[in-house]
């Protein structure tokens, strides 16, 4: 892709996702802090949302966006794609879109109705979203064909992380634009809301993750149920469609008075304080690229104990704390409170690499080169068939655990 100097108003629609303001997922984070810089910087920026099930009604303008609300079909397998197709039909039919980012590879679907207008589209492929558990038989045939039709017509393909670029290029022979996730920096920060769960500034573990098996919630709490902790976990999230997961995290806290399930936190001020105060992260997501969550975290100055998943590893970086089982968890937890000194250098370590790598600044420039060189008829489209090369390394997928666990006293 050929960048461009071009101070040209662009009009951009964002469709895909559930939508801003954000209160779910790494989309969403990603859609408002990206959508917000763009408008600033006076593009005209539409966001397709979803209506939501729960939390507060989405405005009609939201920091410089213009919202289009539309519904969607409650069901897990069509939910996205539902909405997805609203979205595009609304698309096609308002005034003059110079450009659409399209998030979610599933709905590549849509691709040809768009380009039917003569609508450049850049795809913001998700990770190995077909290795979710919840995407099984036909659900996991279906994303995998969806990934082959955005690599066929898409006009760019946005990768952010570079696992997820190499397993396009590996699989498929496809060249992806790499733009990570940005991390807020999150220093002195009051923790006065803290009191109202009854918590002290780091003298508490946290976990944030939505209750689906691929994000290993369960397997963070039995790593802490067999630990030595004398600190609680604080677990934030939730789940609409993992019922039975969400009874197993339920009946593994009932075990012990240490865990503490408070839901879903639409407070961002509150998250913030959760963050930023906690003594240890723990993250288990596997399957996707470049985490928000985890940046969070990061950028907040706190020790973070990973899934040693290729991912994570590219996020943290070579001295990542690391865990790939129970065992390991209970030992990163143990560690964190036995030297907490060794808990904030880390952390501050952790704080200084997204200052350094992960921006939102730059992530919206490189979103706004891209919508410049689409605008300007630049396209990848064509240049591979979207056929898998059945590539070797690709077989068991990026999500596998790397061989070491901690660059520390923590043994694999």
């Amino acid at each position: 892709m050929k960048t461009t100097t071009s101070t040209r108003r662009l009009r951009i629609a964002l469709l895909g996702t559930r939508g801003v303001p954000a209160r779910y997922g790494g989309f969403e984070t990603a859609i408002e802090e990206i959508g917000q810089r763009l408008a600033r910087r006076g593009h005209s920026v539409t966001v397709y949302c979803r209506q939501p099930q729960d939390g507060p009604e989405n405005p009609k303008q939201f920091l410089g966006m213009r919202l289009v609300t539309l519904p969607a079909l409650r069901f897990k397998s069509v939910e996205t794609l539902t909405n997805s197709a609203l979205s595009s039909l609304h698309a096609m039919g308002s005034k003059g879109q110079d450009v659409i980012i399209m998030f979610n590879s599933a709905n590549a679907v849509y691709l040809p109705l768009l380009h039917a207008r003569r609508l450049p589209v850049a795809v913001h492929v998700d990770g190995l979203e077909w290795r979710r558990s919840k995407w099984t038989g036909p659900g996991e045939r279906f994303y995998r064909s969806a990934e082959s039709l955005a690599v066929r017509w898409a006009d760019a393909l946005i990768a952010d992380a570079r696992g997820i670029g190499d397993y396009y290029r590996d699989e498929f022979g496809a060249q992806t634009e790499f733009i990570p996730y940005g991390a807020p920096q999150l220093s002195d920060l009051l923790s006065d809301r803290l009191q109202d769960l009854q918590l002290e500034s780091k003298e508490f573990h946290l976990l944030v993750a939505r209750f689906e098996p691929e994000n290993n919630v369960d397997l963070i709490l039995r790593g802490y149920l067999r630990s030595s902790a004398k600190m609680p976990i604080v677990v934030v999230g939730a789940a609409p469609y993992s019922d039975g997961y969400t009874a197993e995290i339920r009946r593994l806290a009932a075990r012990d008075s240490r865990v503490r399930l408070i839901g879903s936190v639409w407070d961002q001020n509150l998250l913030d304080q959760l963050y930023c105060h906690a003594r240890l992260y723990l993250h288990g997501h596997s399957v996707g690229g470049t985490n928000p969550s985890l940046l969070r975290a990061m950028g907040a100055g706190t020790a973070v104990g990973a899934l040693g998943v290729v991912f994570n590893q590219e996020v943290i970086g070579s001295d990542a704390w690391l865990f790939r089982d129970p065992a390991e968890v209970a030992a990163l937890i143990e560690q964190a409170e036995r030297t907490p000194q060794q808990a904030d250098e880390y952390g501050e370590s952790l704080q200084r690499r997204t200052a350094e790598k992960y921006q939102w600044e730059d992530v919206a420039h490189r979103y706004e080169q891209l919508s410049y060189a689409l605008a300007g008829g630049w396209s990848r489209r064509g240049e591979v068939s979207g056929r898998r090369l059945n590539s070797p390394e690709w077989k068991l997928g990026s999500n596998q655990l790397v061989t070491r666990a901690h660059n520390g006293d923590v043994g694999g």
